[in-house]
């Protein structure tokens, strides 16, 4: 999806004029690989702690990207769209033993979390995976087996530092020394500052050593394989310095909450092992037919899981004879007022209470508005309440409103345009023209929109088409507010064409935008199209026609009945509200 080639296509009519439309080339929707398939996926998410809004982030992130292929290719059979739980491991075991709890017990309570979080927030996916599934530790204990084949394990003495809460061993570059609660220097992950401790097993170790060269071949020869760019950069840089082999596995008397070893029940398979694998069990995997999606494949996912998923994930899968995931996506993280969230400064935000706060749609657009994947983004209840007053509210329900009032459309229809008041030529005169020269910028900058928008999910940019859409939705405010069609009257004939074309192109600009929101508002979205007549049939991006009219070209929407006013687009969010999203808080 990412690296959909969209295109502009020409129909000519008997003047010779063409009437731009909205379609794509479709090699694929996973990028210019020449596949028929699109699977996207989210990390799965640990279960030691309830979802927080980064959780939620990387879940639409991955929804609006879905989404918009679904659009772009019709037909759900094409795309897949995977997310879930991780709940084995170390630090699963300690957080079930220290709630009093067996350790599937946890799972399944804060699984079901996510779970609800994601179907309130109107994600799409098409599987949520646990890695405590039968299917998965199936495929788990047959992906251990096939690099067990090609002699890529051994068994030996791994020593180092281990991280229990990022799951990781570390070498000593990567630890440093903090002073902890007694005072005193302790170790602990540079990368992270969680505390690490010293440890000695005898493990099974996969020879990653083997890999350095493969990977960095295929980061060359794939400059889109890893997004944004700095993050690419960053994976080269590591693979600079030495990689050395990794153990897989942890002592089952010391880990007992995992996939076992197969044929060796003394040691169980290392989490991060267990928990990338869930990708292939997703489609299938070991079966043949999960070969008919990988490696068509997206992974969205955050910066701090960068290394595992670009070093540890694809050196695995060429292990075991595989081609590494067609793109990561990575993006960063979110702060709240400036500050990481935290248990202990108590600034975790409930993702549930925004929802409810700021309704499904409107905390979706502001997450995927103001998320910028290259940094972190700052999170504060002013800021939503700012960003979805003006550009849902008052700029965008606010035009609706204007162009489908009964007091400036009594008739409460698609009015009819007028190419002798809105001339395709600039410059033309003539006693009935009365546009311009902004008119013609307003057309041009909203018939490009659709391609400004899909090059941007392809570059995994959406936070800029949604700034591509919002401005639209300025100019074309001013459009109205420049031609100020509440001055004009129906009863002048004069008067009248102008004002059926004024309305036209503003409903015209109204059903572009309401199409392409639809992978990030999709309720929203549906009621935009629904009051401006736009059938379920004809949302597509593939036949998305802007201003027919203006091109020679007949418009199915003219004269058509606009739809049943169901109220406001999007009602304003008050100081009040606010401030009780803060108490809660508090």
């Amino acid at each position: 999806m990412l690296r959909q080639c969209a295109v502009w296509v020409l129909k000519r009519t008997r003047a010779g004029r063409g009437c731009r439309r909205y379609g794509s080339c479709s090699p694929s929707a996973s990028g210019d690989t020449g596949e028929a398939r699109a699977y996207f996926t989210t990390p799965i998410f640990y279960v030691n702690a309830a979802p927080h809004i980064g959780h939620l982030y990387s879940a639409l992130l991955a929804d609006a990207l879905c989404r918009h292929r679904r659009l772009r290719v019709p037909g759900s059979a094409s795309t897949r769209f995977s997310t879930g739980t991780d709940e084995h491991g170390l630090k699963i075991q300690q957080a079930a033993a220290t709630a009093g709890l067996a350790p599937i017990e946890l799972c399944d309570r804060v699984s079901a979390q996510f779970s609800q979080l994601f179907r309130e927030a109107a994600i799409s996916s098409t599987d949520f995976i646990r890695t405590t599934e039968a299917r998965h530790r199936l495929a788990v204990q047959h992906f251990w087996g096939v690099l067990e084949a090609r002699g890529l394990l051994y068994k030996g003495i791994y020593e180092g530092w281990y991280c229990a809460s990022d799951e990781c061993f570390l070498p000593e570059a990567k630890v440093t020394r903090q002073v902890g609660p007694s005072g005193d220097p302790c170790p602990v992950s540079l990368e992270s500052g969680h505390p690490v401790s010293w440890t000695k097993e005898e493990n099974y170790i996969f020879k990653l050593s083997q890999f350095r060269e493969p990977l960095q071949r295929w980061l060359r020869n794939n400059p889109q394989a890893i997004t944004p760019e700095p993050f690419h950069q960053a994976v080269l840089q590591w693979l600079e310095e030495e990689l050395p082999d990794l153990s897989v596995s942890r002592r089952s008397s010391h880990l007992h909450w995992g996939i076992p070893v197969p044929g060796d029940d003394s040691q169980t398979i290392y989490v991060w092992l267990d928990a990338l694998v869930n990708y292939l069990t997703v489609v299938g995997y070991p079966d043949a037919d999960f070969k008919s999606w990988w490696p068509a494949t997206s992974h969205i996912i955050g910066k701090d899981i960068l290394k595992f998923h670009a070093i540890y994930w694809p050196a695995l899968l060429l292990g075991a004879g595989l081609r590494p995931p067609h793109r990561i996506c990575v993006h960063s993280h979110w702060t709240v007022s400036g500050q990481k969230m935290s248990k202990s400064l108590g600034n975790v935000v409930d993702p549930r209470t925004c929802l409810d706060r700021y309704t499904v749609d409107g905390f979706r657009y502001f997450l995927l508005r103001q998320g910028v994947p290259n940094w972190d983004c700052d999170y504060y209840d002013e800021k939503v309440v700012k960003l979805l007053d003006s550009e849902l509210a008052d700029a965008l329900g606010g035009l609706l409103n204007r162009c489908t009032a009964y007091r400036i459309n009594p008739s409460g229809t698609y009015p009819s345009f007028c190419d002798a008041c809105f001339p395709s030529e600039p410059g033309l005169t003539g006693p009935s023209v009365r546009v311009q020269a902004e008119d013609y910028a307003l057309v041009n900058a909203v018939g490009t929109l659709p391609k400004l928008v899909a090059g941007y999910y392809n570059d995994f940019q959406i936070y800029k088409a949604l700034e591509a859409i919002s401005s639209c939705v300025r100019q074309t405010n001013g459009f109205v507010q420049r031609h100020a069609p509440w001055k004009l009257t129906w009863e002048s004939p004069e008067d009248a064409r102008w004002l059926g074309t004024v309305l036209h192109v503003a409903l015209e600009c109204l059903r572009v935008f309401g199409t392409l929101l639809q992978p990030v508002t999709p309720n929203l979205a549906d009621k935009l199209l629904s009051r401006l007549g736009v059938s379920t049939t004809e949302r597509g991006l593939g036949d998305l026609y802007f201003l027919p009219r203006f091109y020679g070209h007949p418009c199915p929407f003219e004269g058509r009945k606009l739809g049943p006013d169901t109220g406001l687009l999007f009602p304003r969010l008050d100081q009040s509200r606010t401030r009780l999203v803060k108490a809660h808080r508090t």
